[in-house]
C-alpha cells in the first residue's frame, strides 16, 4: 500500500497552510472593509472575530483531516460512519473545485499586469487605466491565455507532490511574499503626506461601528482564512501526528492577520496621498464600492501608485511591478491549496497516480476558467445567466452560499455528531497535550460559530 504523503517540517506546515489562507482577499477586501468600518476599530473587532470564529472553525478542519488521513470527501465519510453527514466532505471538494475554476482567471490577470508594469502600459490617467482593464478583461483570448499559463504553473507544483511541490514552493513563496509586502508598505508609508493614511488606518473611529461592522468582521474572518472549501482539511491530512493543532492554528491566523494589516499599510498611505478627499470617498458606500475587488487592484491602484510617486516615476513603476508580483504569489499559494483539494480526491478515490489526478483537475478547471474568463463583463450575452455573468455566478455561489454553508454544517457535525472523545484525542494529540482550551473550543463550535455564521449568511441576503 502506498504510504500517505506528509509535510516534512513544522515550518512547512505553517507556511503551506498560511499560504492557503493568504490570498487576494487579504489585499482587495480587508483594506476596503477596514476603510468602511472605522479603521482600527474594525481591525480590533476583526481580531476578536478571528479568535472567536476563525480559530475554532480552522481547528474543525484540522481535526477531521488529520484524524482521517484522507482527502476531504473520504475524511468526512470516515467520521460520518455511513450517515448523510459524509455529504459535507463531498460538498467541500465540489466548492473548492468550483472556486479553482474562476479564481485562476483573476490569478491570470495578475500575470498580465506584471507584463503591463514592465512594458509601461499602465502610465496614464484614471480613465486610461480603467479602459485598459476593461479592454483586457473582455479581450477574446488574452485573459484565457494568461489563465492557462497560471494554471500550468500551479499544475507543475502540485504534480511534484506534497513535500517536494507544495511544501518546497510555500517555503520559497511565502517569505518572498512577505518581503515584497514590507517593501511596498515601507515605500508607501515614506511618501510625503502618508501620515494621513496611517492615521486613518490605526486611529479607531468607533462612531462608524454598528451591527454591520461586527457582521462584516465576522464575514472577513471566515473568508480570509479559507474556511469551508476543503483546503485546510486536505492539508491537515498531511500533518504528522505530533503536530500541535491549536498552536498551528494560532500561528496561521496571526500570519494571515499581519499580512492583511500590512496590505492596509501598503494601500492607505498611497491612497491618501493620491486623493486628498480619500476619507470622504471611503465613507460613501457607492464610491467605496470601486475600491474593493478588481476595481481596487486593477483600476484604482495603478493610478494611485502613479500619482503617489509622480515625482519619482521609476519608483512608481517599480512599486507597481512588485505589487503585481506580490499579488501573483498570494494567488498562487491559495490556488495550490484549492487545486490540491480536488487532486487528492481524484488520486485517492479513483486510485490513480497523483500526476493523473492533477492532470484531471487542471484540464477540468481550465475548461471552467475559459468560460469564466470569456464571461467577465456583459459583452457576451450567451454567457450570462439572468443578470449575472458566469464569472459572477461562480463568485456569488461559492463565496456567499457554499462557504458559509460548509462551515456551518462542519460546526454542527463536529460539535454535535462526532464523539467528544474523538475531538479530544486530536485536540490533545492522544492526551500528550493538556488541552486547557478544549472546553472553550467545544462551546465555540456548538454555539458561537454556528450562530455567527448564520448571522453572516442572513446579513448577506439582507434578511437582517
Amino acid at each position: 500500500m502506498e504510504q500517505r504523503a506528509n509535510f516534512g517540517t513544522k515550518l512547512g506546515i505553517i507556511l503551506a497552510t498560511a499560504g492557503s489562507a493568504v490570498g487576494l482577499g487579504n489585499v482587495w477586501r480587508f483594506p476596503y472593509m477596514t476603510g468602511q468600518n472605522g479603521g482600527a476599530a474594525f481591525i480590533l473587532i476583526y481580531i476578536c472575530c478571528v479568535f472567536l470564529l476563525g480559530i475554532p472553525c480552522m481547528l474543525n478542519e484540522f481535526i477531521i483531516g488529520r484524524r482521517a488521513q484522507a482527502n476531504t470527501a473520504r475524511a468526512y465519510a470516515k467520521l460520518a460512519n455511513g450517515t448523510p453527514w459524509k455529504l459535507i466532505g463531498i460538498f467541500g471538494v465540489f466548492t473548492g473545485f468550483l472556486i479553482t475554476g474562476y479564481y485562476v482567471v483573476v490569478s491570470g490577470w495578475c500575470l498580465q499586469y506584471i507584463y503591463a508594469s514592465v512594458a509601461g502600459h499602465l502610465n496614464g490617467d484614471a480613465d486610461y487605466v480603467k479602459t485598459y482593464f476593461d479592454t483586457f478583461a473582455t479581450h477574446p483570448w488574452k485573459p484565457v491565455a494568461w489563465m492557462l499559463v497560471f494554471m500550468l504553473i500551479c499544475h507543475f507544483i502540485i504534480s511534484l507532490g506534497v513535500e517536494k511541490g507544495i511544501e518546497r514552493g510555500s517555503k520559497l513563496m511565502m517569505p518572498l511574499l512577505f518581503v515584497l509586502l514590507v517593501i511596498i508598505a515601507v515605500a508607501s508609508c515614506l511618501l510625503p503626506g502618508a501620515g494621513r493614511g496611517i492615521s486613518f488606518l490605526f486611529n479607531p473611529d468607533f462612531s462608524s461601528v454598528d451591527s454591520k461592522t461586527f457582521l462584516g468582521a465576522l464575514g472577513q474572518a471566515f473568508y480570509s482564512l479559507s474556511l469551508g472549501m476543503g483546503c485546510l482539511c486536505t492539508y491537515a491530512s498531511y500533518f504528522k501526528r505530533d503536530t500541535h493543532l491549536t498552536k498551528s492554528a494560532v500561528q496561521i491566523v496571526s500570519i494571515d492577520t499581519v499580512i492583511a494589516i500590512l496590505a492596509g499599510l501598503m494601500i492607505f498611505p498611497a491612497f491618501f496621498v493620491s486623493y486628498p478627499d480619500a476619507a470622504d470617498k471611503l465613507a460613501d458606500p457607492e464610491l467605496a464600492s470601486k475600491y474593493s475587488g478588481p476595481g481596487l487592484v486593477f483600476i484604482t491602484l495603478p493610478n494611485v501608485f502613479q500619482q503617489a510617486f509622480s515625482s519619482m516615476p521609476l519608483v512608481g513603476e517599480l512599486v507597481a511591478l512588485l505589487f503585481y508580483a506580490l499579488l501573483s504569489l498570494a494567488a498562487l499559494t491559495s490556488l495550490m491549496s484549492l487545486h490540491e483539494v480536488s487532486t487528492a480526491f481524484f488520486h485517492e478515490e479513483l486510485k490513480i497516480s497523483r500526476r493523473w489526478g492533477a492532470f484531471i483537475v487542471t484540464a477540468l478547471c481550465a475548461a471552467i476558467g475559459v468560460f469564466c474568463a470569456l464571461s467577465y463583463g456583459d459583452t457576451r450575452q450567451w454567457l450570462m445567466i439572468g443578470s449575472k455573468s458566469l464569472f459572477d455566478w461562480f463568485d456569488f455561489l461559492t463565496g456567499q452560499v457554499f462557504l458559509p454553508l460548509g462551515g456551518f454544517l462542519t460546526c454542527l457535525f463536529l460539535g454535535w455528531y462526532v464523539p467528544r472523545q474523538t475531538a479530544w484525542d486530536e485536540f490533545t494529540n492522544g492526551g500528550t497535550l493538556r488541552g486547557r482550551f478544549f472546553a472553550i473550543y467545544l462551546f465555540a463550535i456548538r454555539y458561537v460559530c454556528p450562530i455567527g455564521i448564520l448571522l453572516i449568511f442572513l446579513h448577506q441576503f439582507k434578511m437582517i
